[in-house]
């Protein structure tokens, strides 16, 4: 006799959740049908907008309004062999919530926002097991010591009384997913948990919560827009596009024969940023020409006695691309920062050469000089809502370093025209405003602006880390036909060792605000000599279900600086 099929914990069948708005009506989730097993996880991929969160939110039934399921089933499965259909249930009444963190838990992609700046942690993780538990404050306390313990928290007996603000972002995650688990749930919802980290500490985090549910034997739901990821951890995988269910099946089946054009256009993504890109494959090394910047034992210390900084020099020619690449905390963004004075380092030397042949030291320069200096470096920034004005149209945004040099209003709105159709904008959205925009629309208006008035070097600060990972790929081709039409040379901040493979000459490798190692980009990738860069290259996820490479990686072992 063949085995039964094990029955679901959760059964989800044709649902369906809309929004309606002024301009009709936005079918978020349209039609979605999917089970999660027990001991399992269920990968769920898409671009932004394709519905992913709003399934998520639509099975614990806390959409934003106006949003509401209104078709469909979703059904739970409980071990007691009784059933409930989630979708049938009062979002405000109490059966679901005695269903949210009990039966269900739900980690989000941003723990700072999801996690109270006035309540200590302890307090936070402890606050399931009162409601649904009623458990007495001295037993929480022993079971979020426990908790934190399990999640690999430092010192639990201390961390249980500190404040969110206290701790990195890999350990506020950390904190997220004790919460989840305090009341033993069967399903884990995982919403984009590691997006905003750098590598090794979402390799930290993937790992973690796989034992986790070993341990627990829950189903995971986990959202994501890395086909990497998918590829680390997936049993089964979702493709969703537009709401829709575009591809679904075993995760070697979905990634070895994808049957949906759109699943092949995300697994060819992320395959493209595992090589050099096409057009730096045979391009020549940069001409050993006097160094457009030359930067010099520069060292930092913020307030507080960080030492942001510490002794740094490097070196970009014209024309090439320098990759910085390490870990949050690493000193990356504070060095692009205090190249355009931003920042103010404390000591040591920034030398630019203008397009006169003048040289200026960036940091001890005049505002006079700065005003030059500005012109001829600029930055792109990661975040490309925060750093548009929203009140202002894309025309005056792109056109603000133009007016500041002088240029007449006449040609200024001539040359805004051209900048767009460089970057590939509609010359006709020129007066619109910046939320009328996707993600990759907003940032290629930052790099609009950015080369406004022909800069010769572009410090791109993790440029490319908020857009998904097609997008990804076509914004790293924009910079690099930029960089050909332009002759700029580009500054590439990144914590993403493929995206700095994919478009660097060179690269220099940042820990604790010193530079470890430097060298050509292929010869540092290929053959590294540093530990703590064999360490950022074996946590790349490896996009190949058959050769998941995450659980064997290499874990660095701090050295303390002499």
């Amino acid at each position: 006799m063949s085995a039964l099929p094990e029955t679901p914990v959760l059964s989800v069948r044709d649902l369906a959740t809309h929004f309606p708005t002024r301009t009709g009506l936005v079918k978020a989730v349209d039609g979605v049908s999917f089970d999660l097993h027990r001991g399992k996880t269920l990968c769920v991929v898409g671009e932004s907008g394709s519905g992913k969160s709003i399934t998520a939110r639509s099975i614990l039934q806390i959409v934003d309004r106006p949003g509401r399921i209104v078709s469909g089933t979703m059904v739970l499965n409980r071990p007691d062999g009784t059933s409930v259909d989630l979708a049938g249930l009062d979002p405000r009444g109490k059966p679901i919530r005695s269903v949210r963190g009990r039966e269900i838990a739900m980690i989000f992609q941003e723990p700072m926002s999801s996690l109270s700046p006035i309540h200590k942690v302890g307090v936070q993780i402890g606050e399931g097991l009162r409601i649904h538990f009623g458990t007495r404050p001295e037993e929480r306390r022993r079971r979020v010591i426990e908790l934190l313990r399990q999640v690999e928290i430092p010192d639990p007996e201390r961390a249980i009384d500190r404040y969110t603000f206290e701790f990195s972002g890999g350990m506020r995650q950390r904190v997220m997913i004790a919460m989840a688990l305090a009341c033993n749930p069967s399903i884990l919802i995982a919403d984009e948990p590691t997006t905003a980290l750098d590598v090794t500490t979402q390799a930290e985090i993937l790992d973690l919560i796989k034992r986790l549910q070993a341990a627990h034997g829950m189903a995971v739901m986990f959202i994501t827009h890395d086909m990497g990821v998918v590829a680390e951890i997936a049993d089964e995988v979702l493709v969703m596009y537009r709401g829709k269910v575009m591809e679904r099946g075993p995760a070697a089946q979905v990634f070895h024969a994808p049957q949906d054009p759109y699943t092949r256009m995300l697994i060819g993504s992320v395959v493209r940023l595992e090589q050099k890109a096409e057009a730096r494959r045979d391009r020549p090394a940069p001409a050993a020409t006097e160094p457009l910047l030359a930067v010099s034992h520069l060292s930092m210390v913020f307030g507080n006695g960080v030492k942001a900084l510490d002794d740094v020099s490097l070196t970009v020619r014209p024309g090439e691309t320098l990759g910085i690449v390490g870990e949050s905390g690493s000193g990356k963004t504070t060095m692009g920062r205090c190249l355009l004075r931003v920042y103010e380092a404390q000591s040591g030397t920034i030398d630019l050469k203008l397009a006169d042949g003048r040289h200026v030291d960036v940091r001890t320069a005049d505002r006079q000089s700065l005003k030059a200096v500005r012109r001829q470096m600029r930055m792109i920034f990661q975040d490309p809502v925060g750093s548009l004005n929203p009140r202002k149209t894309v025309a005056d945004i792109i056109a603000e370093p133009l007016r500041l040099a002088g240029v007449p209003r006449r040609e200024r709105q001539e040359r805004v025209i051209g900048l767009m159709e460089q970057v590939g904008l509609e010359p006709a959205w020129r007066e619109r405003y910046p939320h009328a925009f996707s993600g990759g629309q907003r940032q290629r208006i930052g790099i609009a602006r950015a080369i406004a008035v022909q800069p010769r070097l572009i410090v791109a600060d993790e440029a490319t880390s908020a857009l998904d990972v097609s997008l990804r790929a076509q914004m790293l081709d924009l910079m690099i036909k930029l960089q050909d039409e332009l002759g700029l040379a580009f500054i590439f901040i990144s914590h993403d060792m493929s995206v700095i493979r994919y478009m660097c000459d060179r690269v220099a490798v940042m820990y604790r605000g010193r530079i470890v190692e430097t060298g050509p980009t292929e010869e540092v990738t290929t053959r590294p000599t540093h530990d703590y860069t064999r360490a950022l290259l074996s946590a790349i996820p490896n996009p190949d279900p058959d050769n998941r490479r995450l659980s064997g990686r290499f874990r660095y072992q701090a050295q303390a600086f002499s």
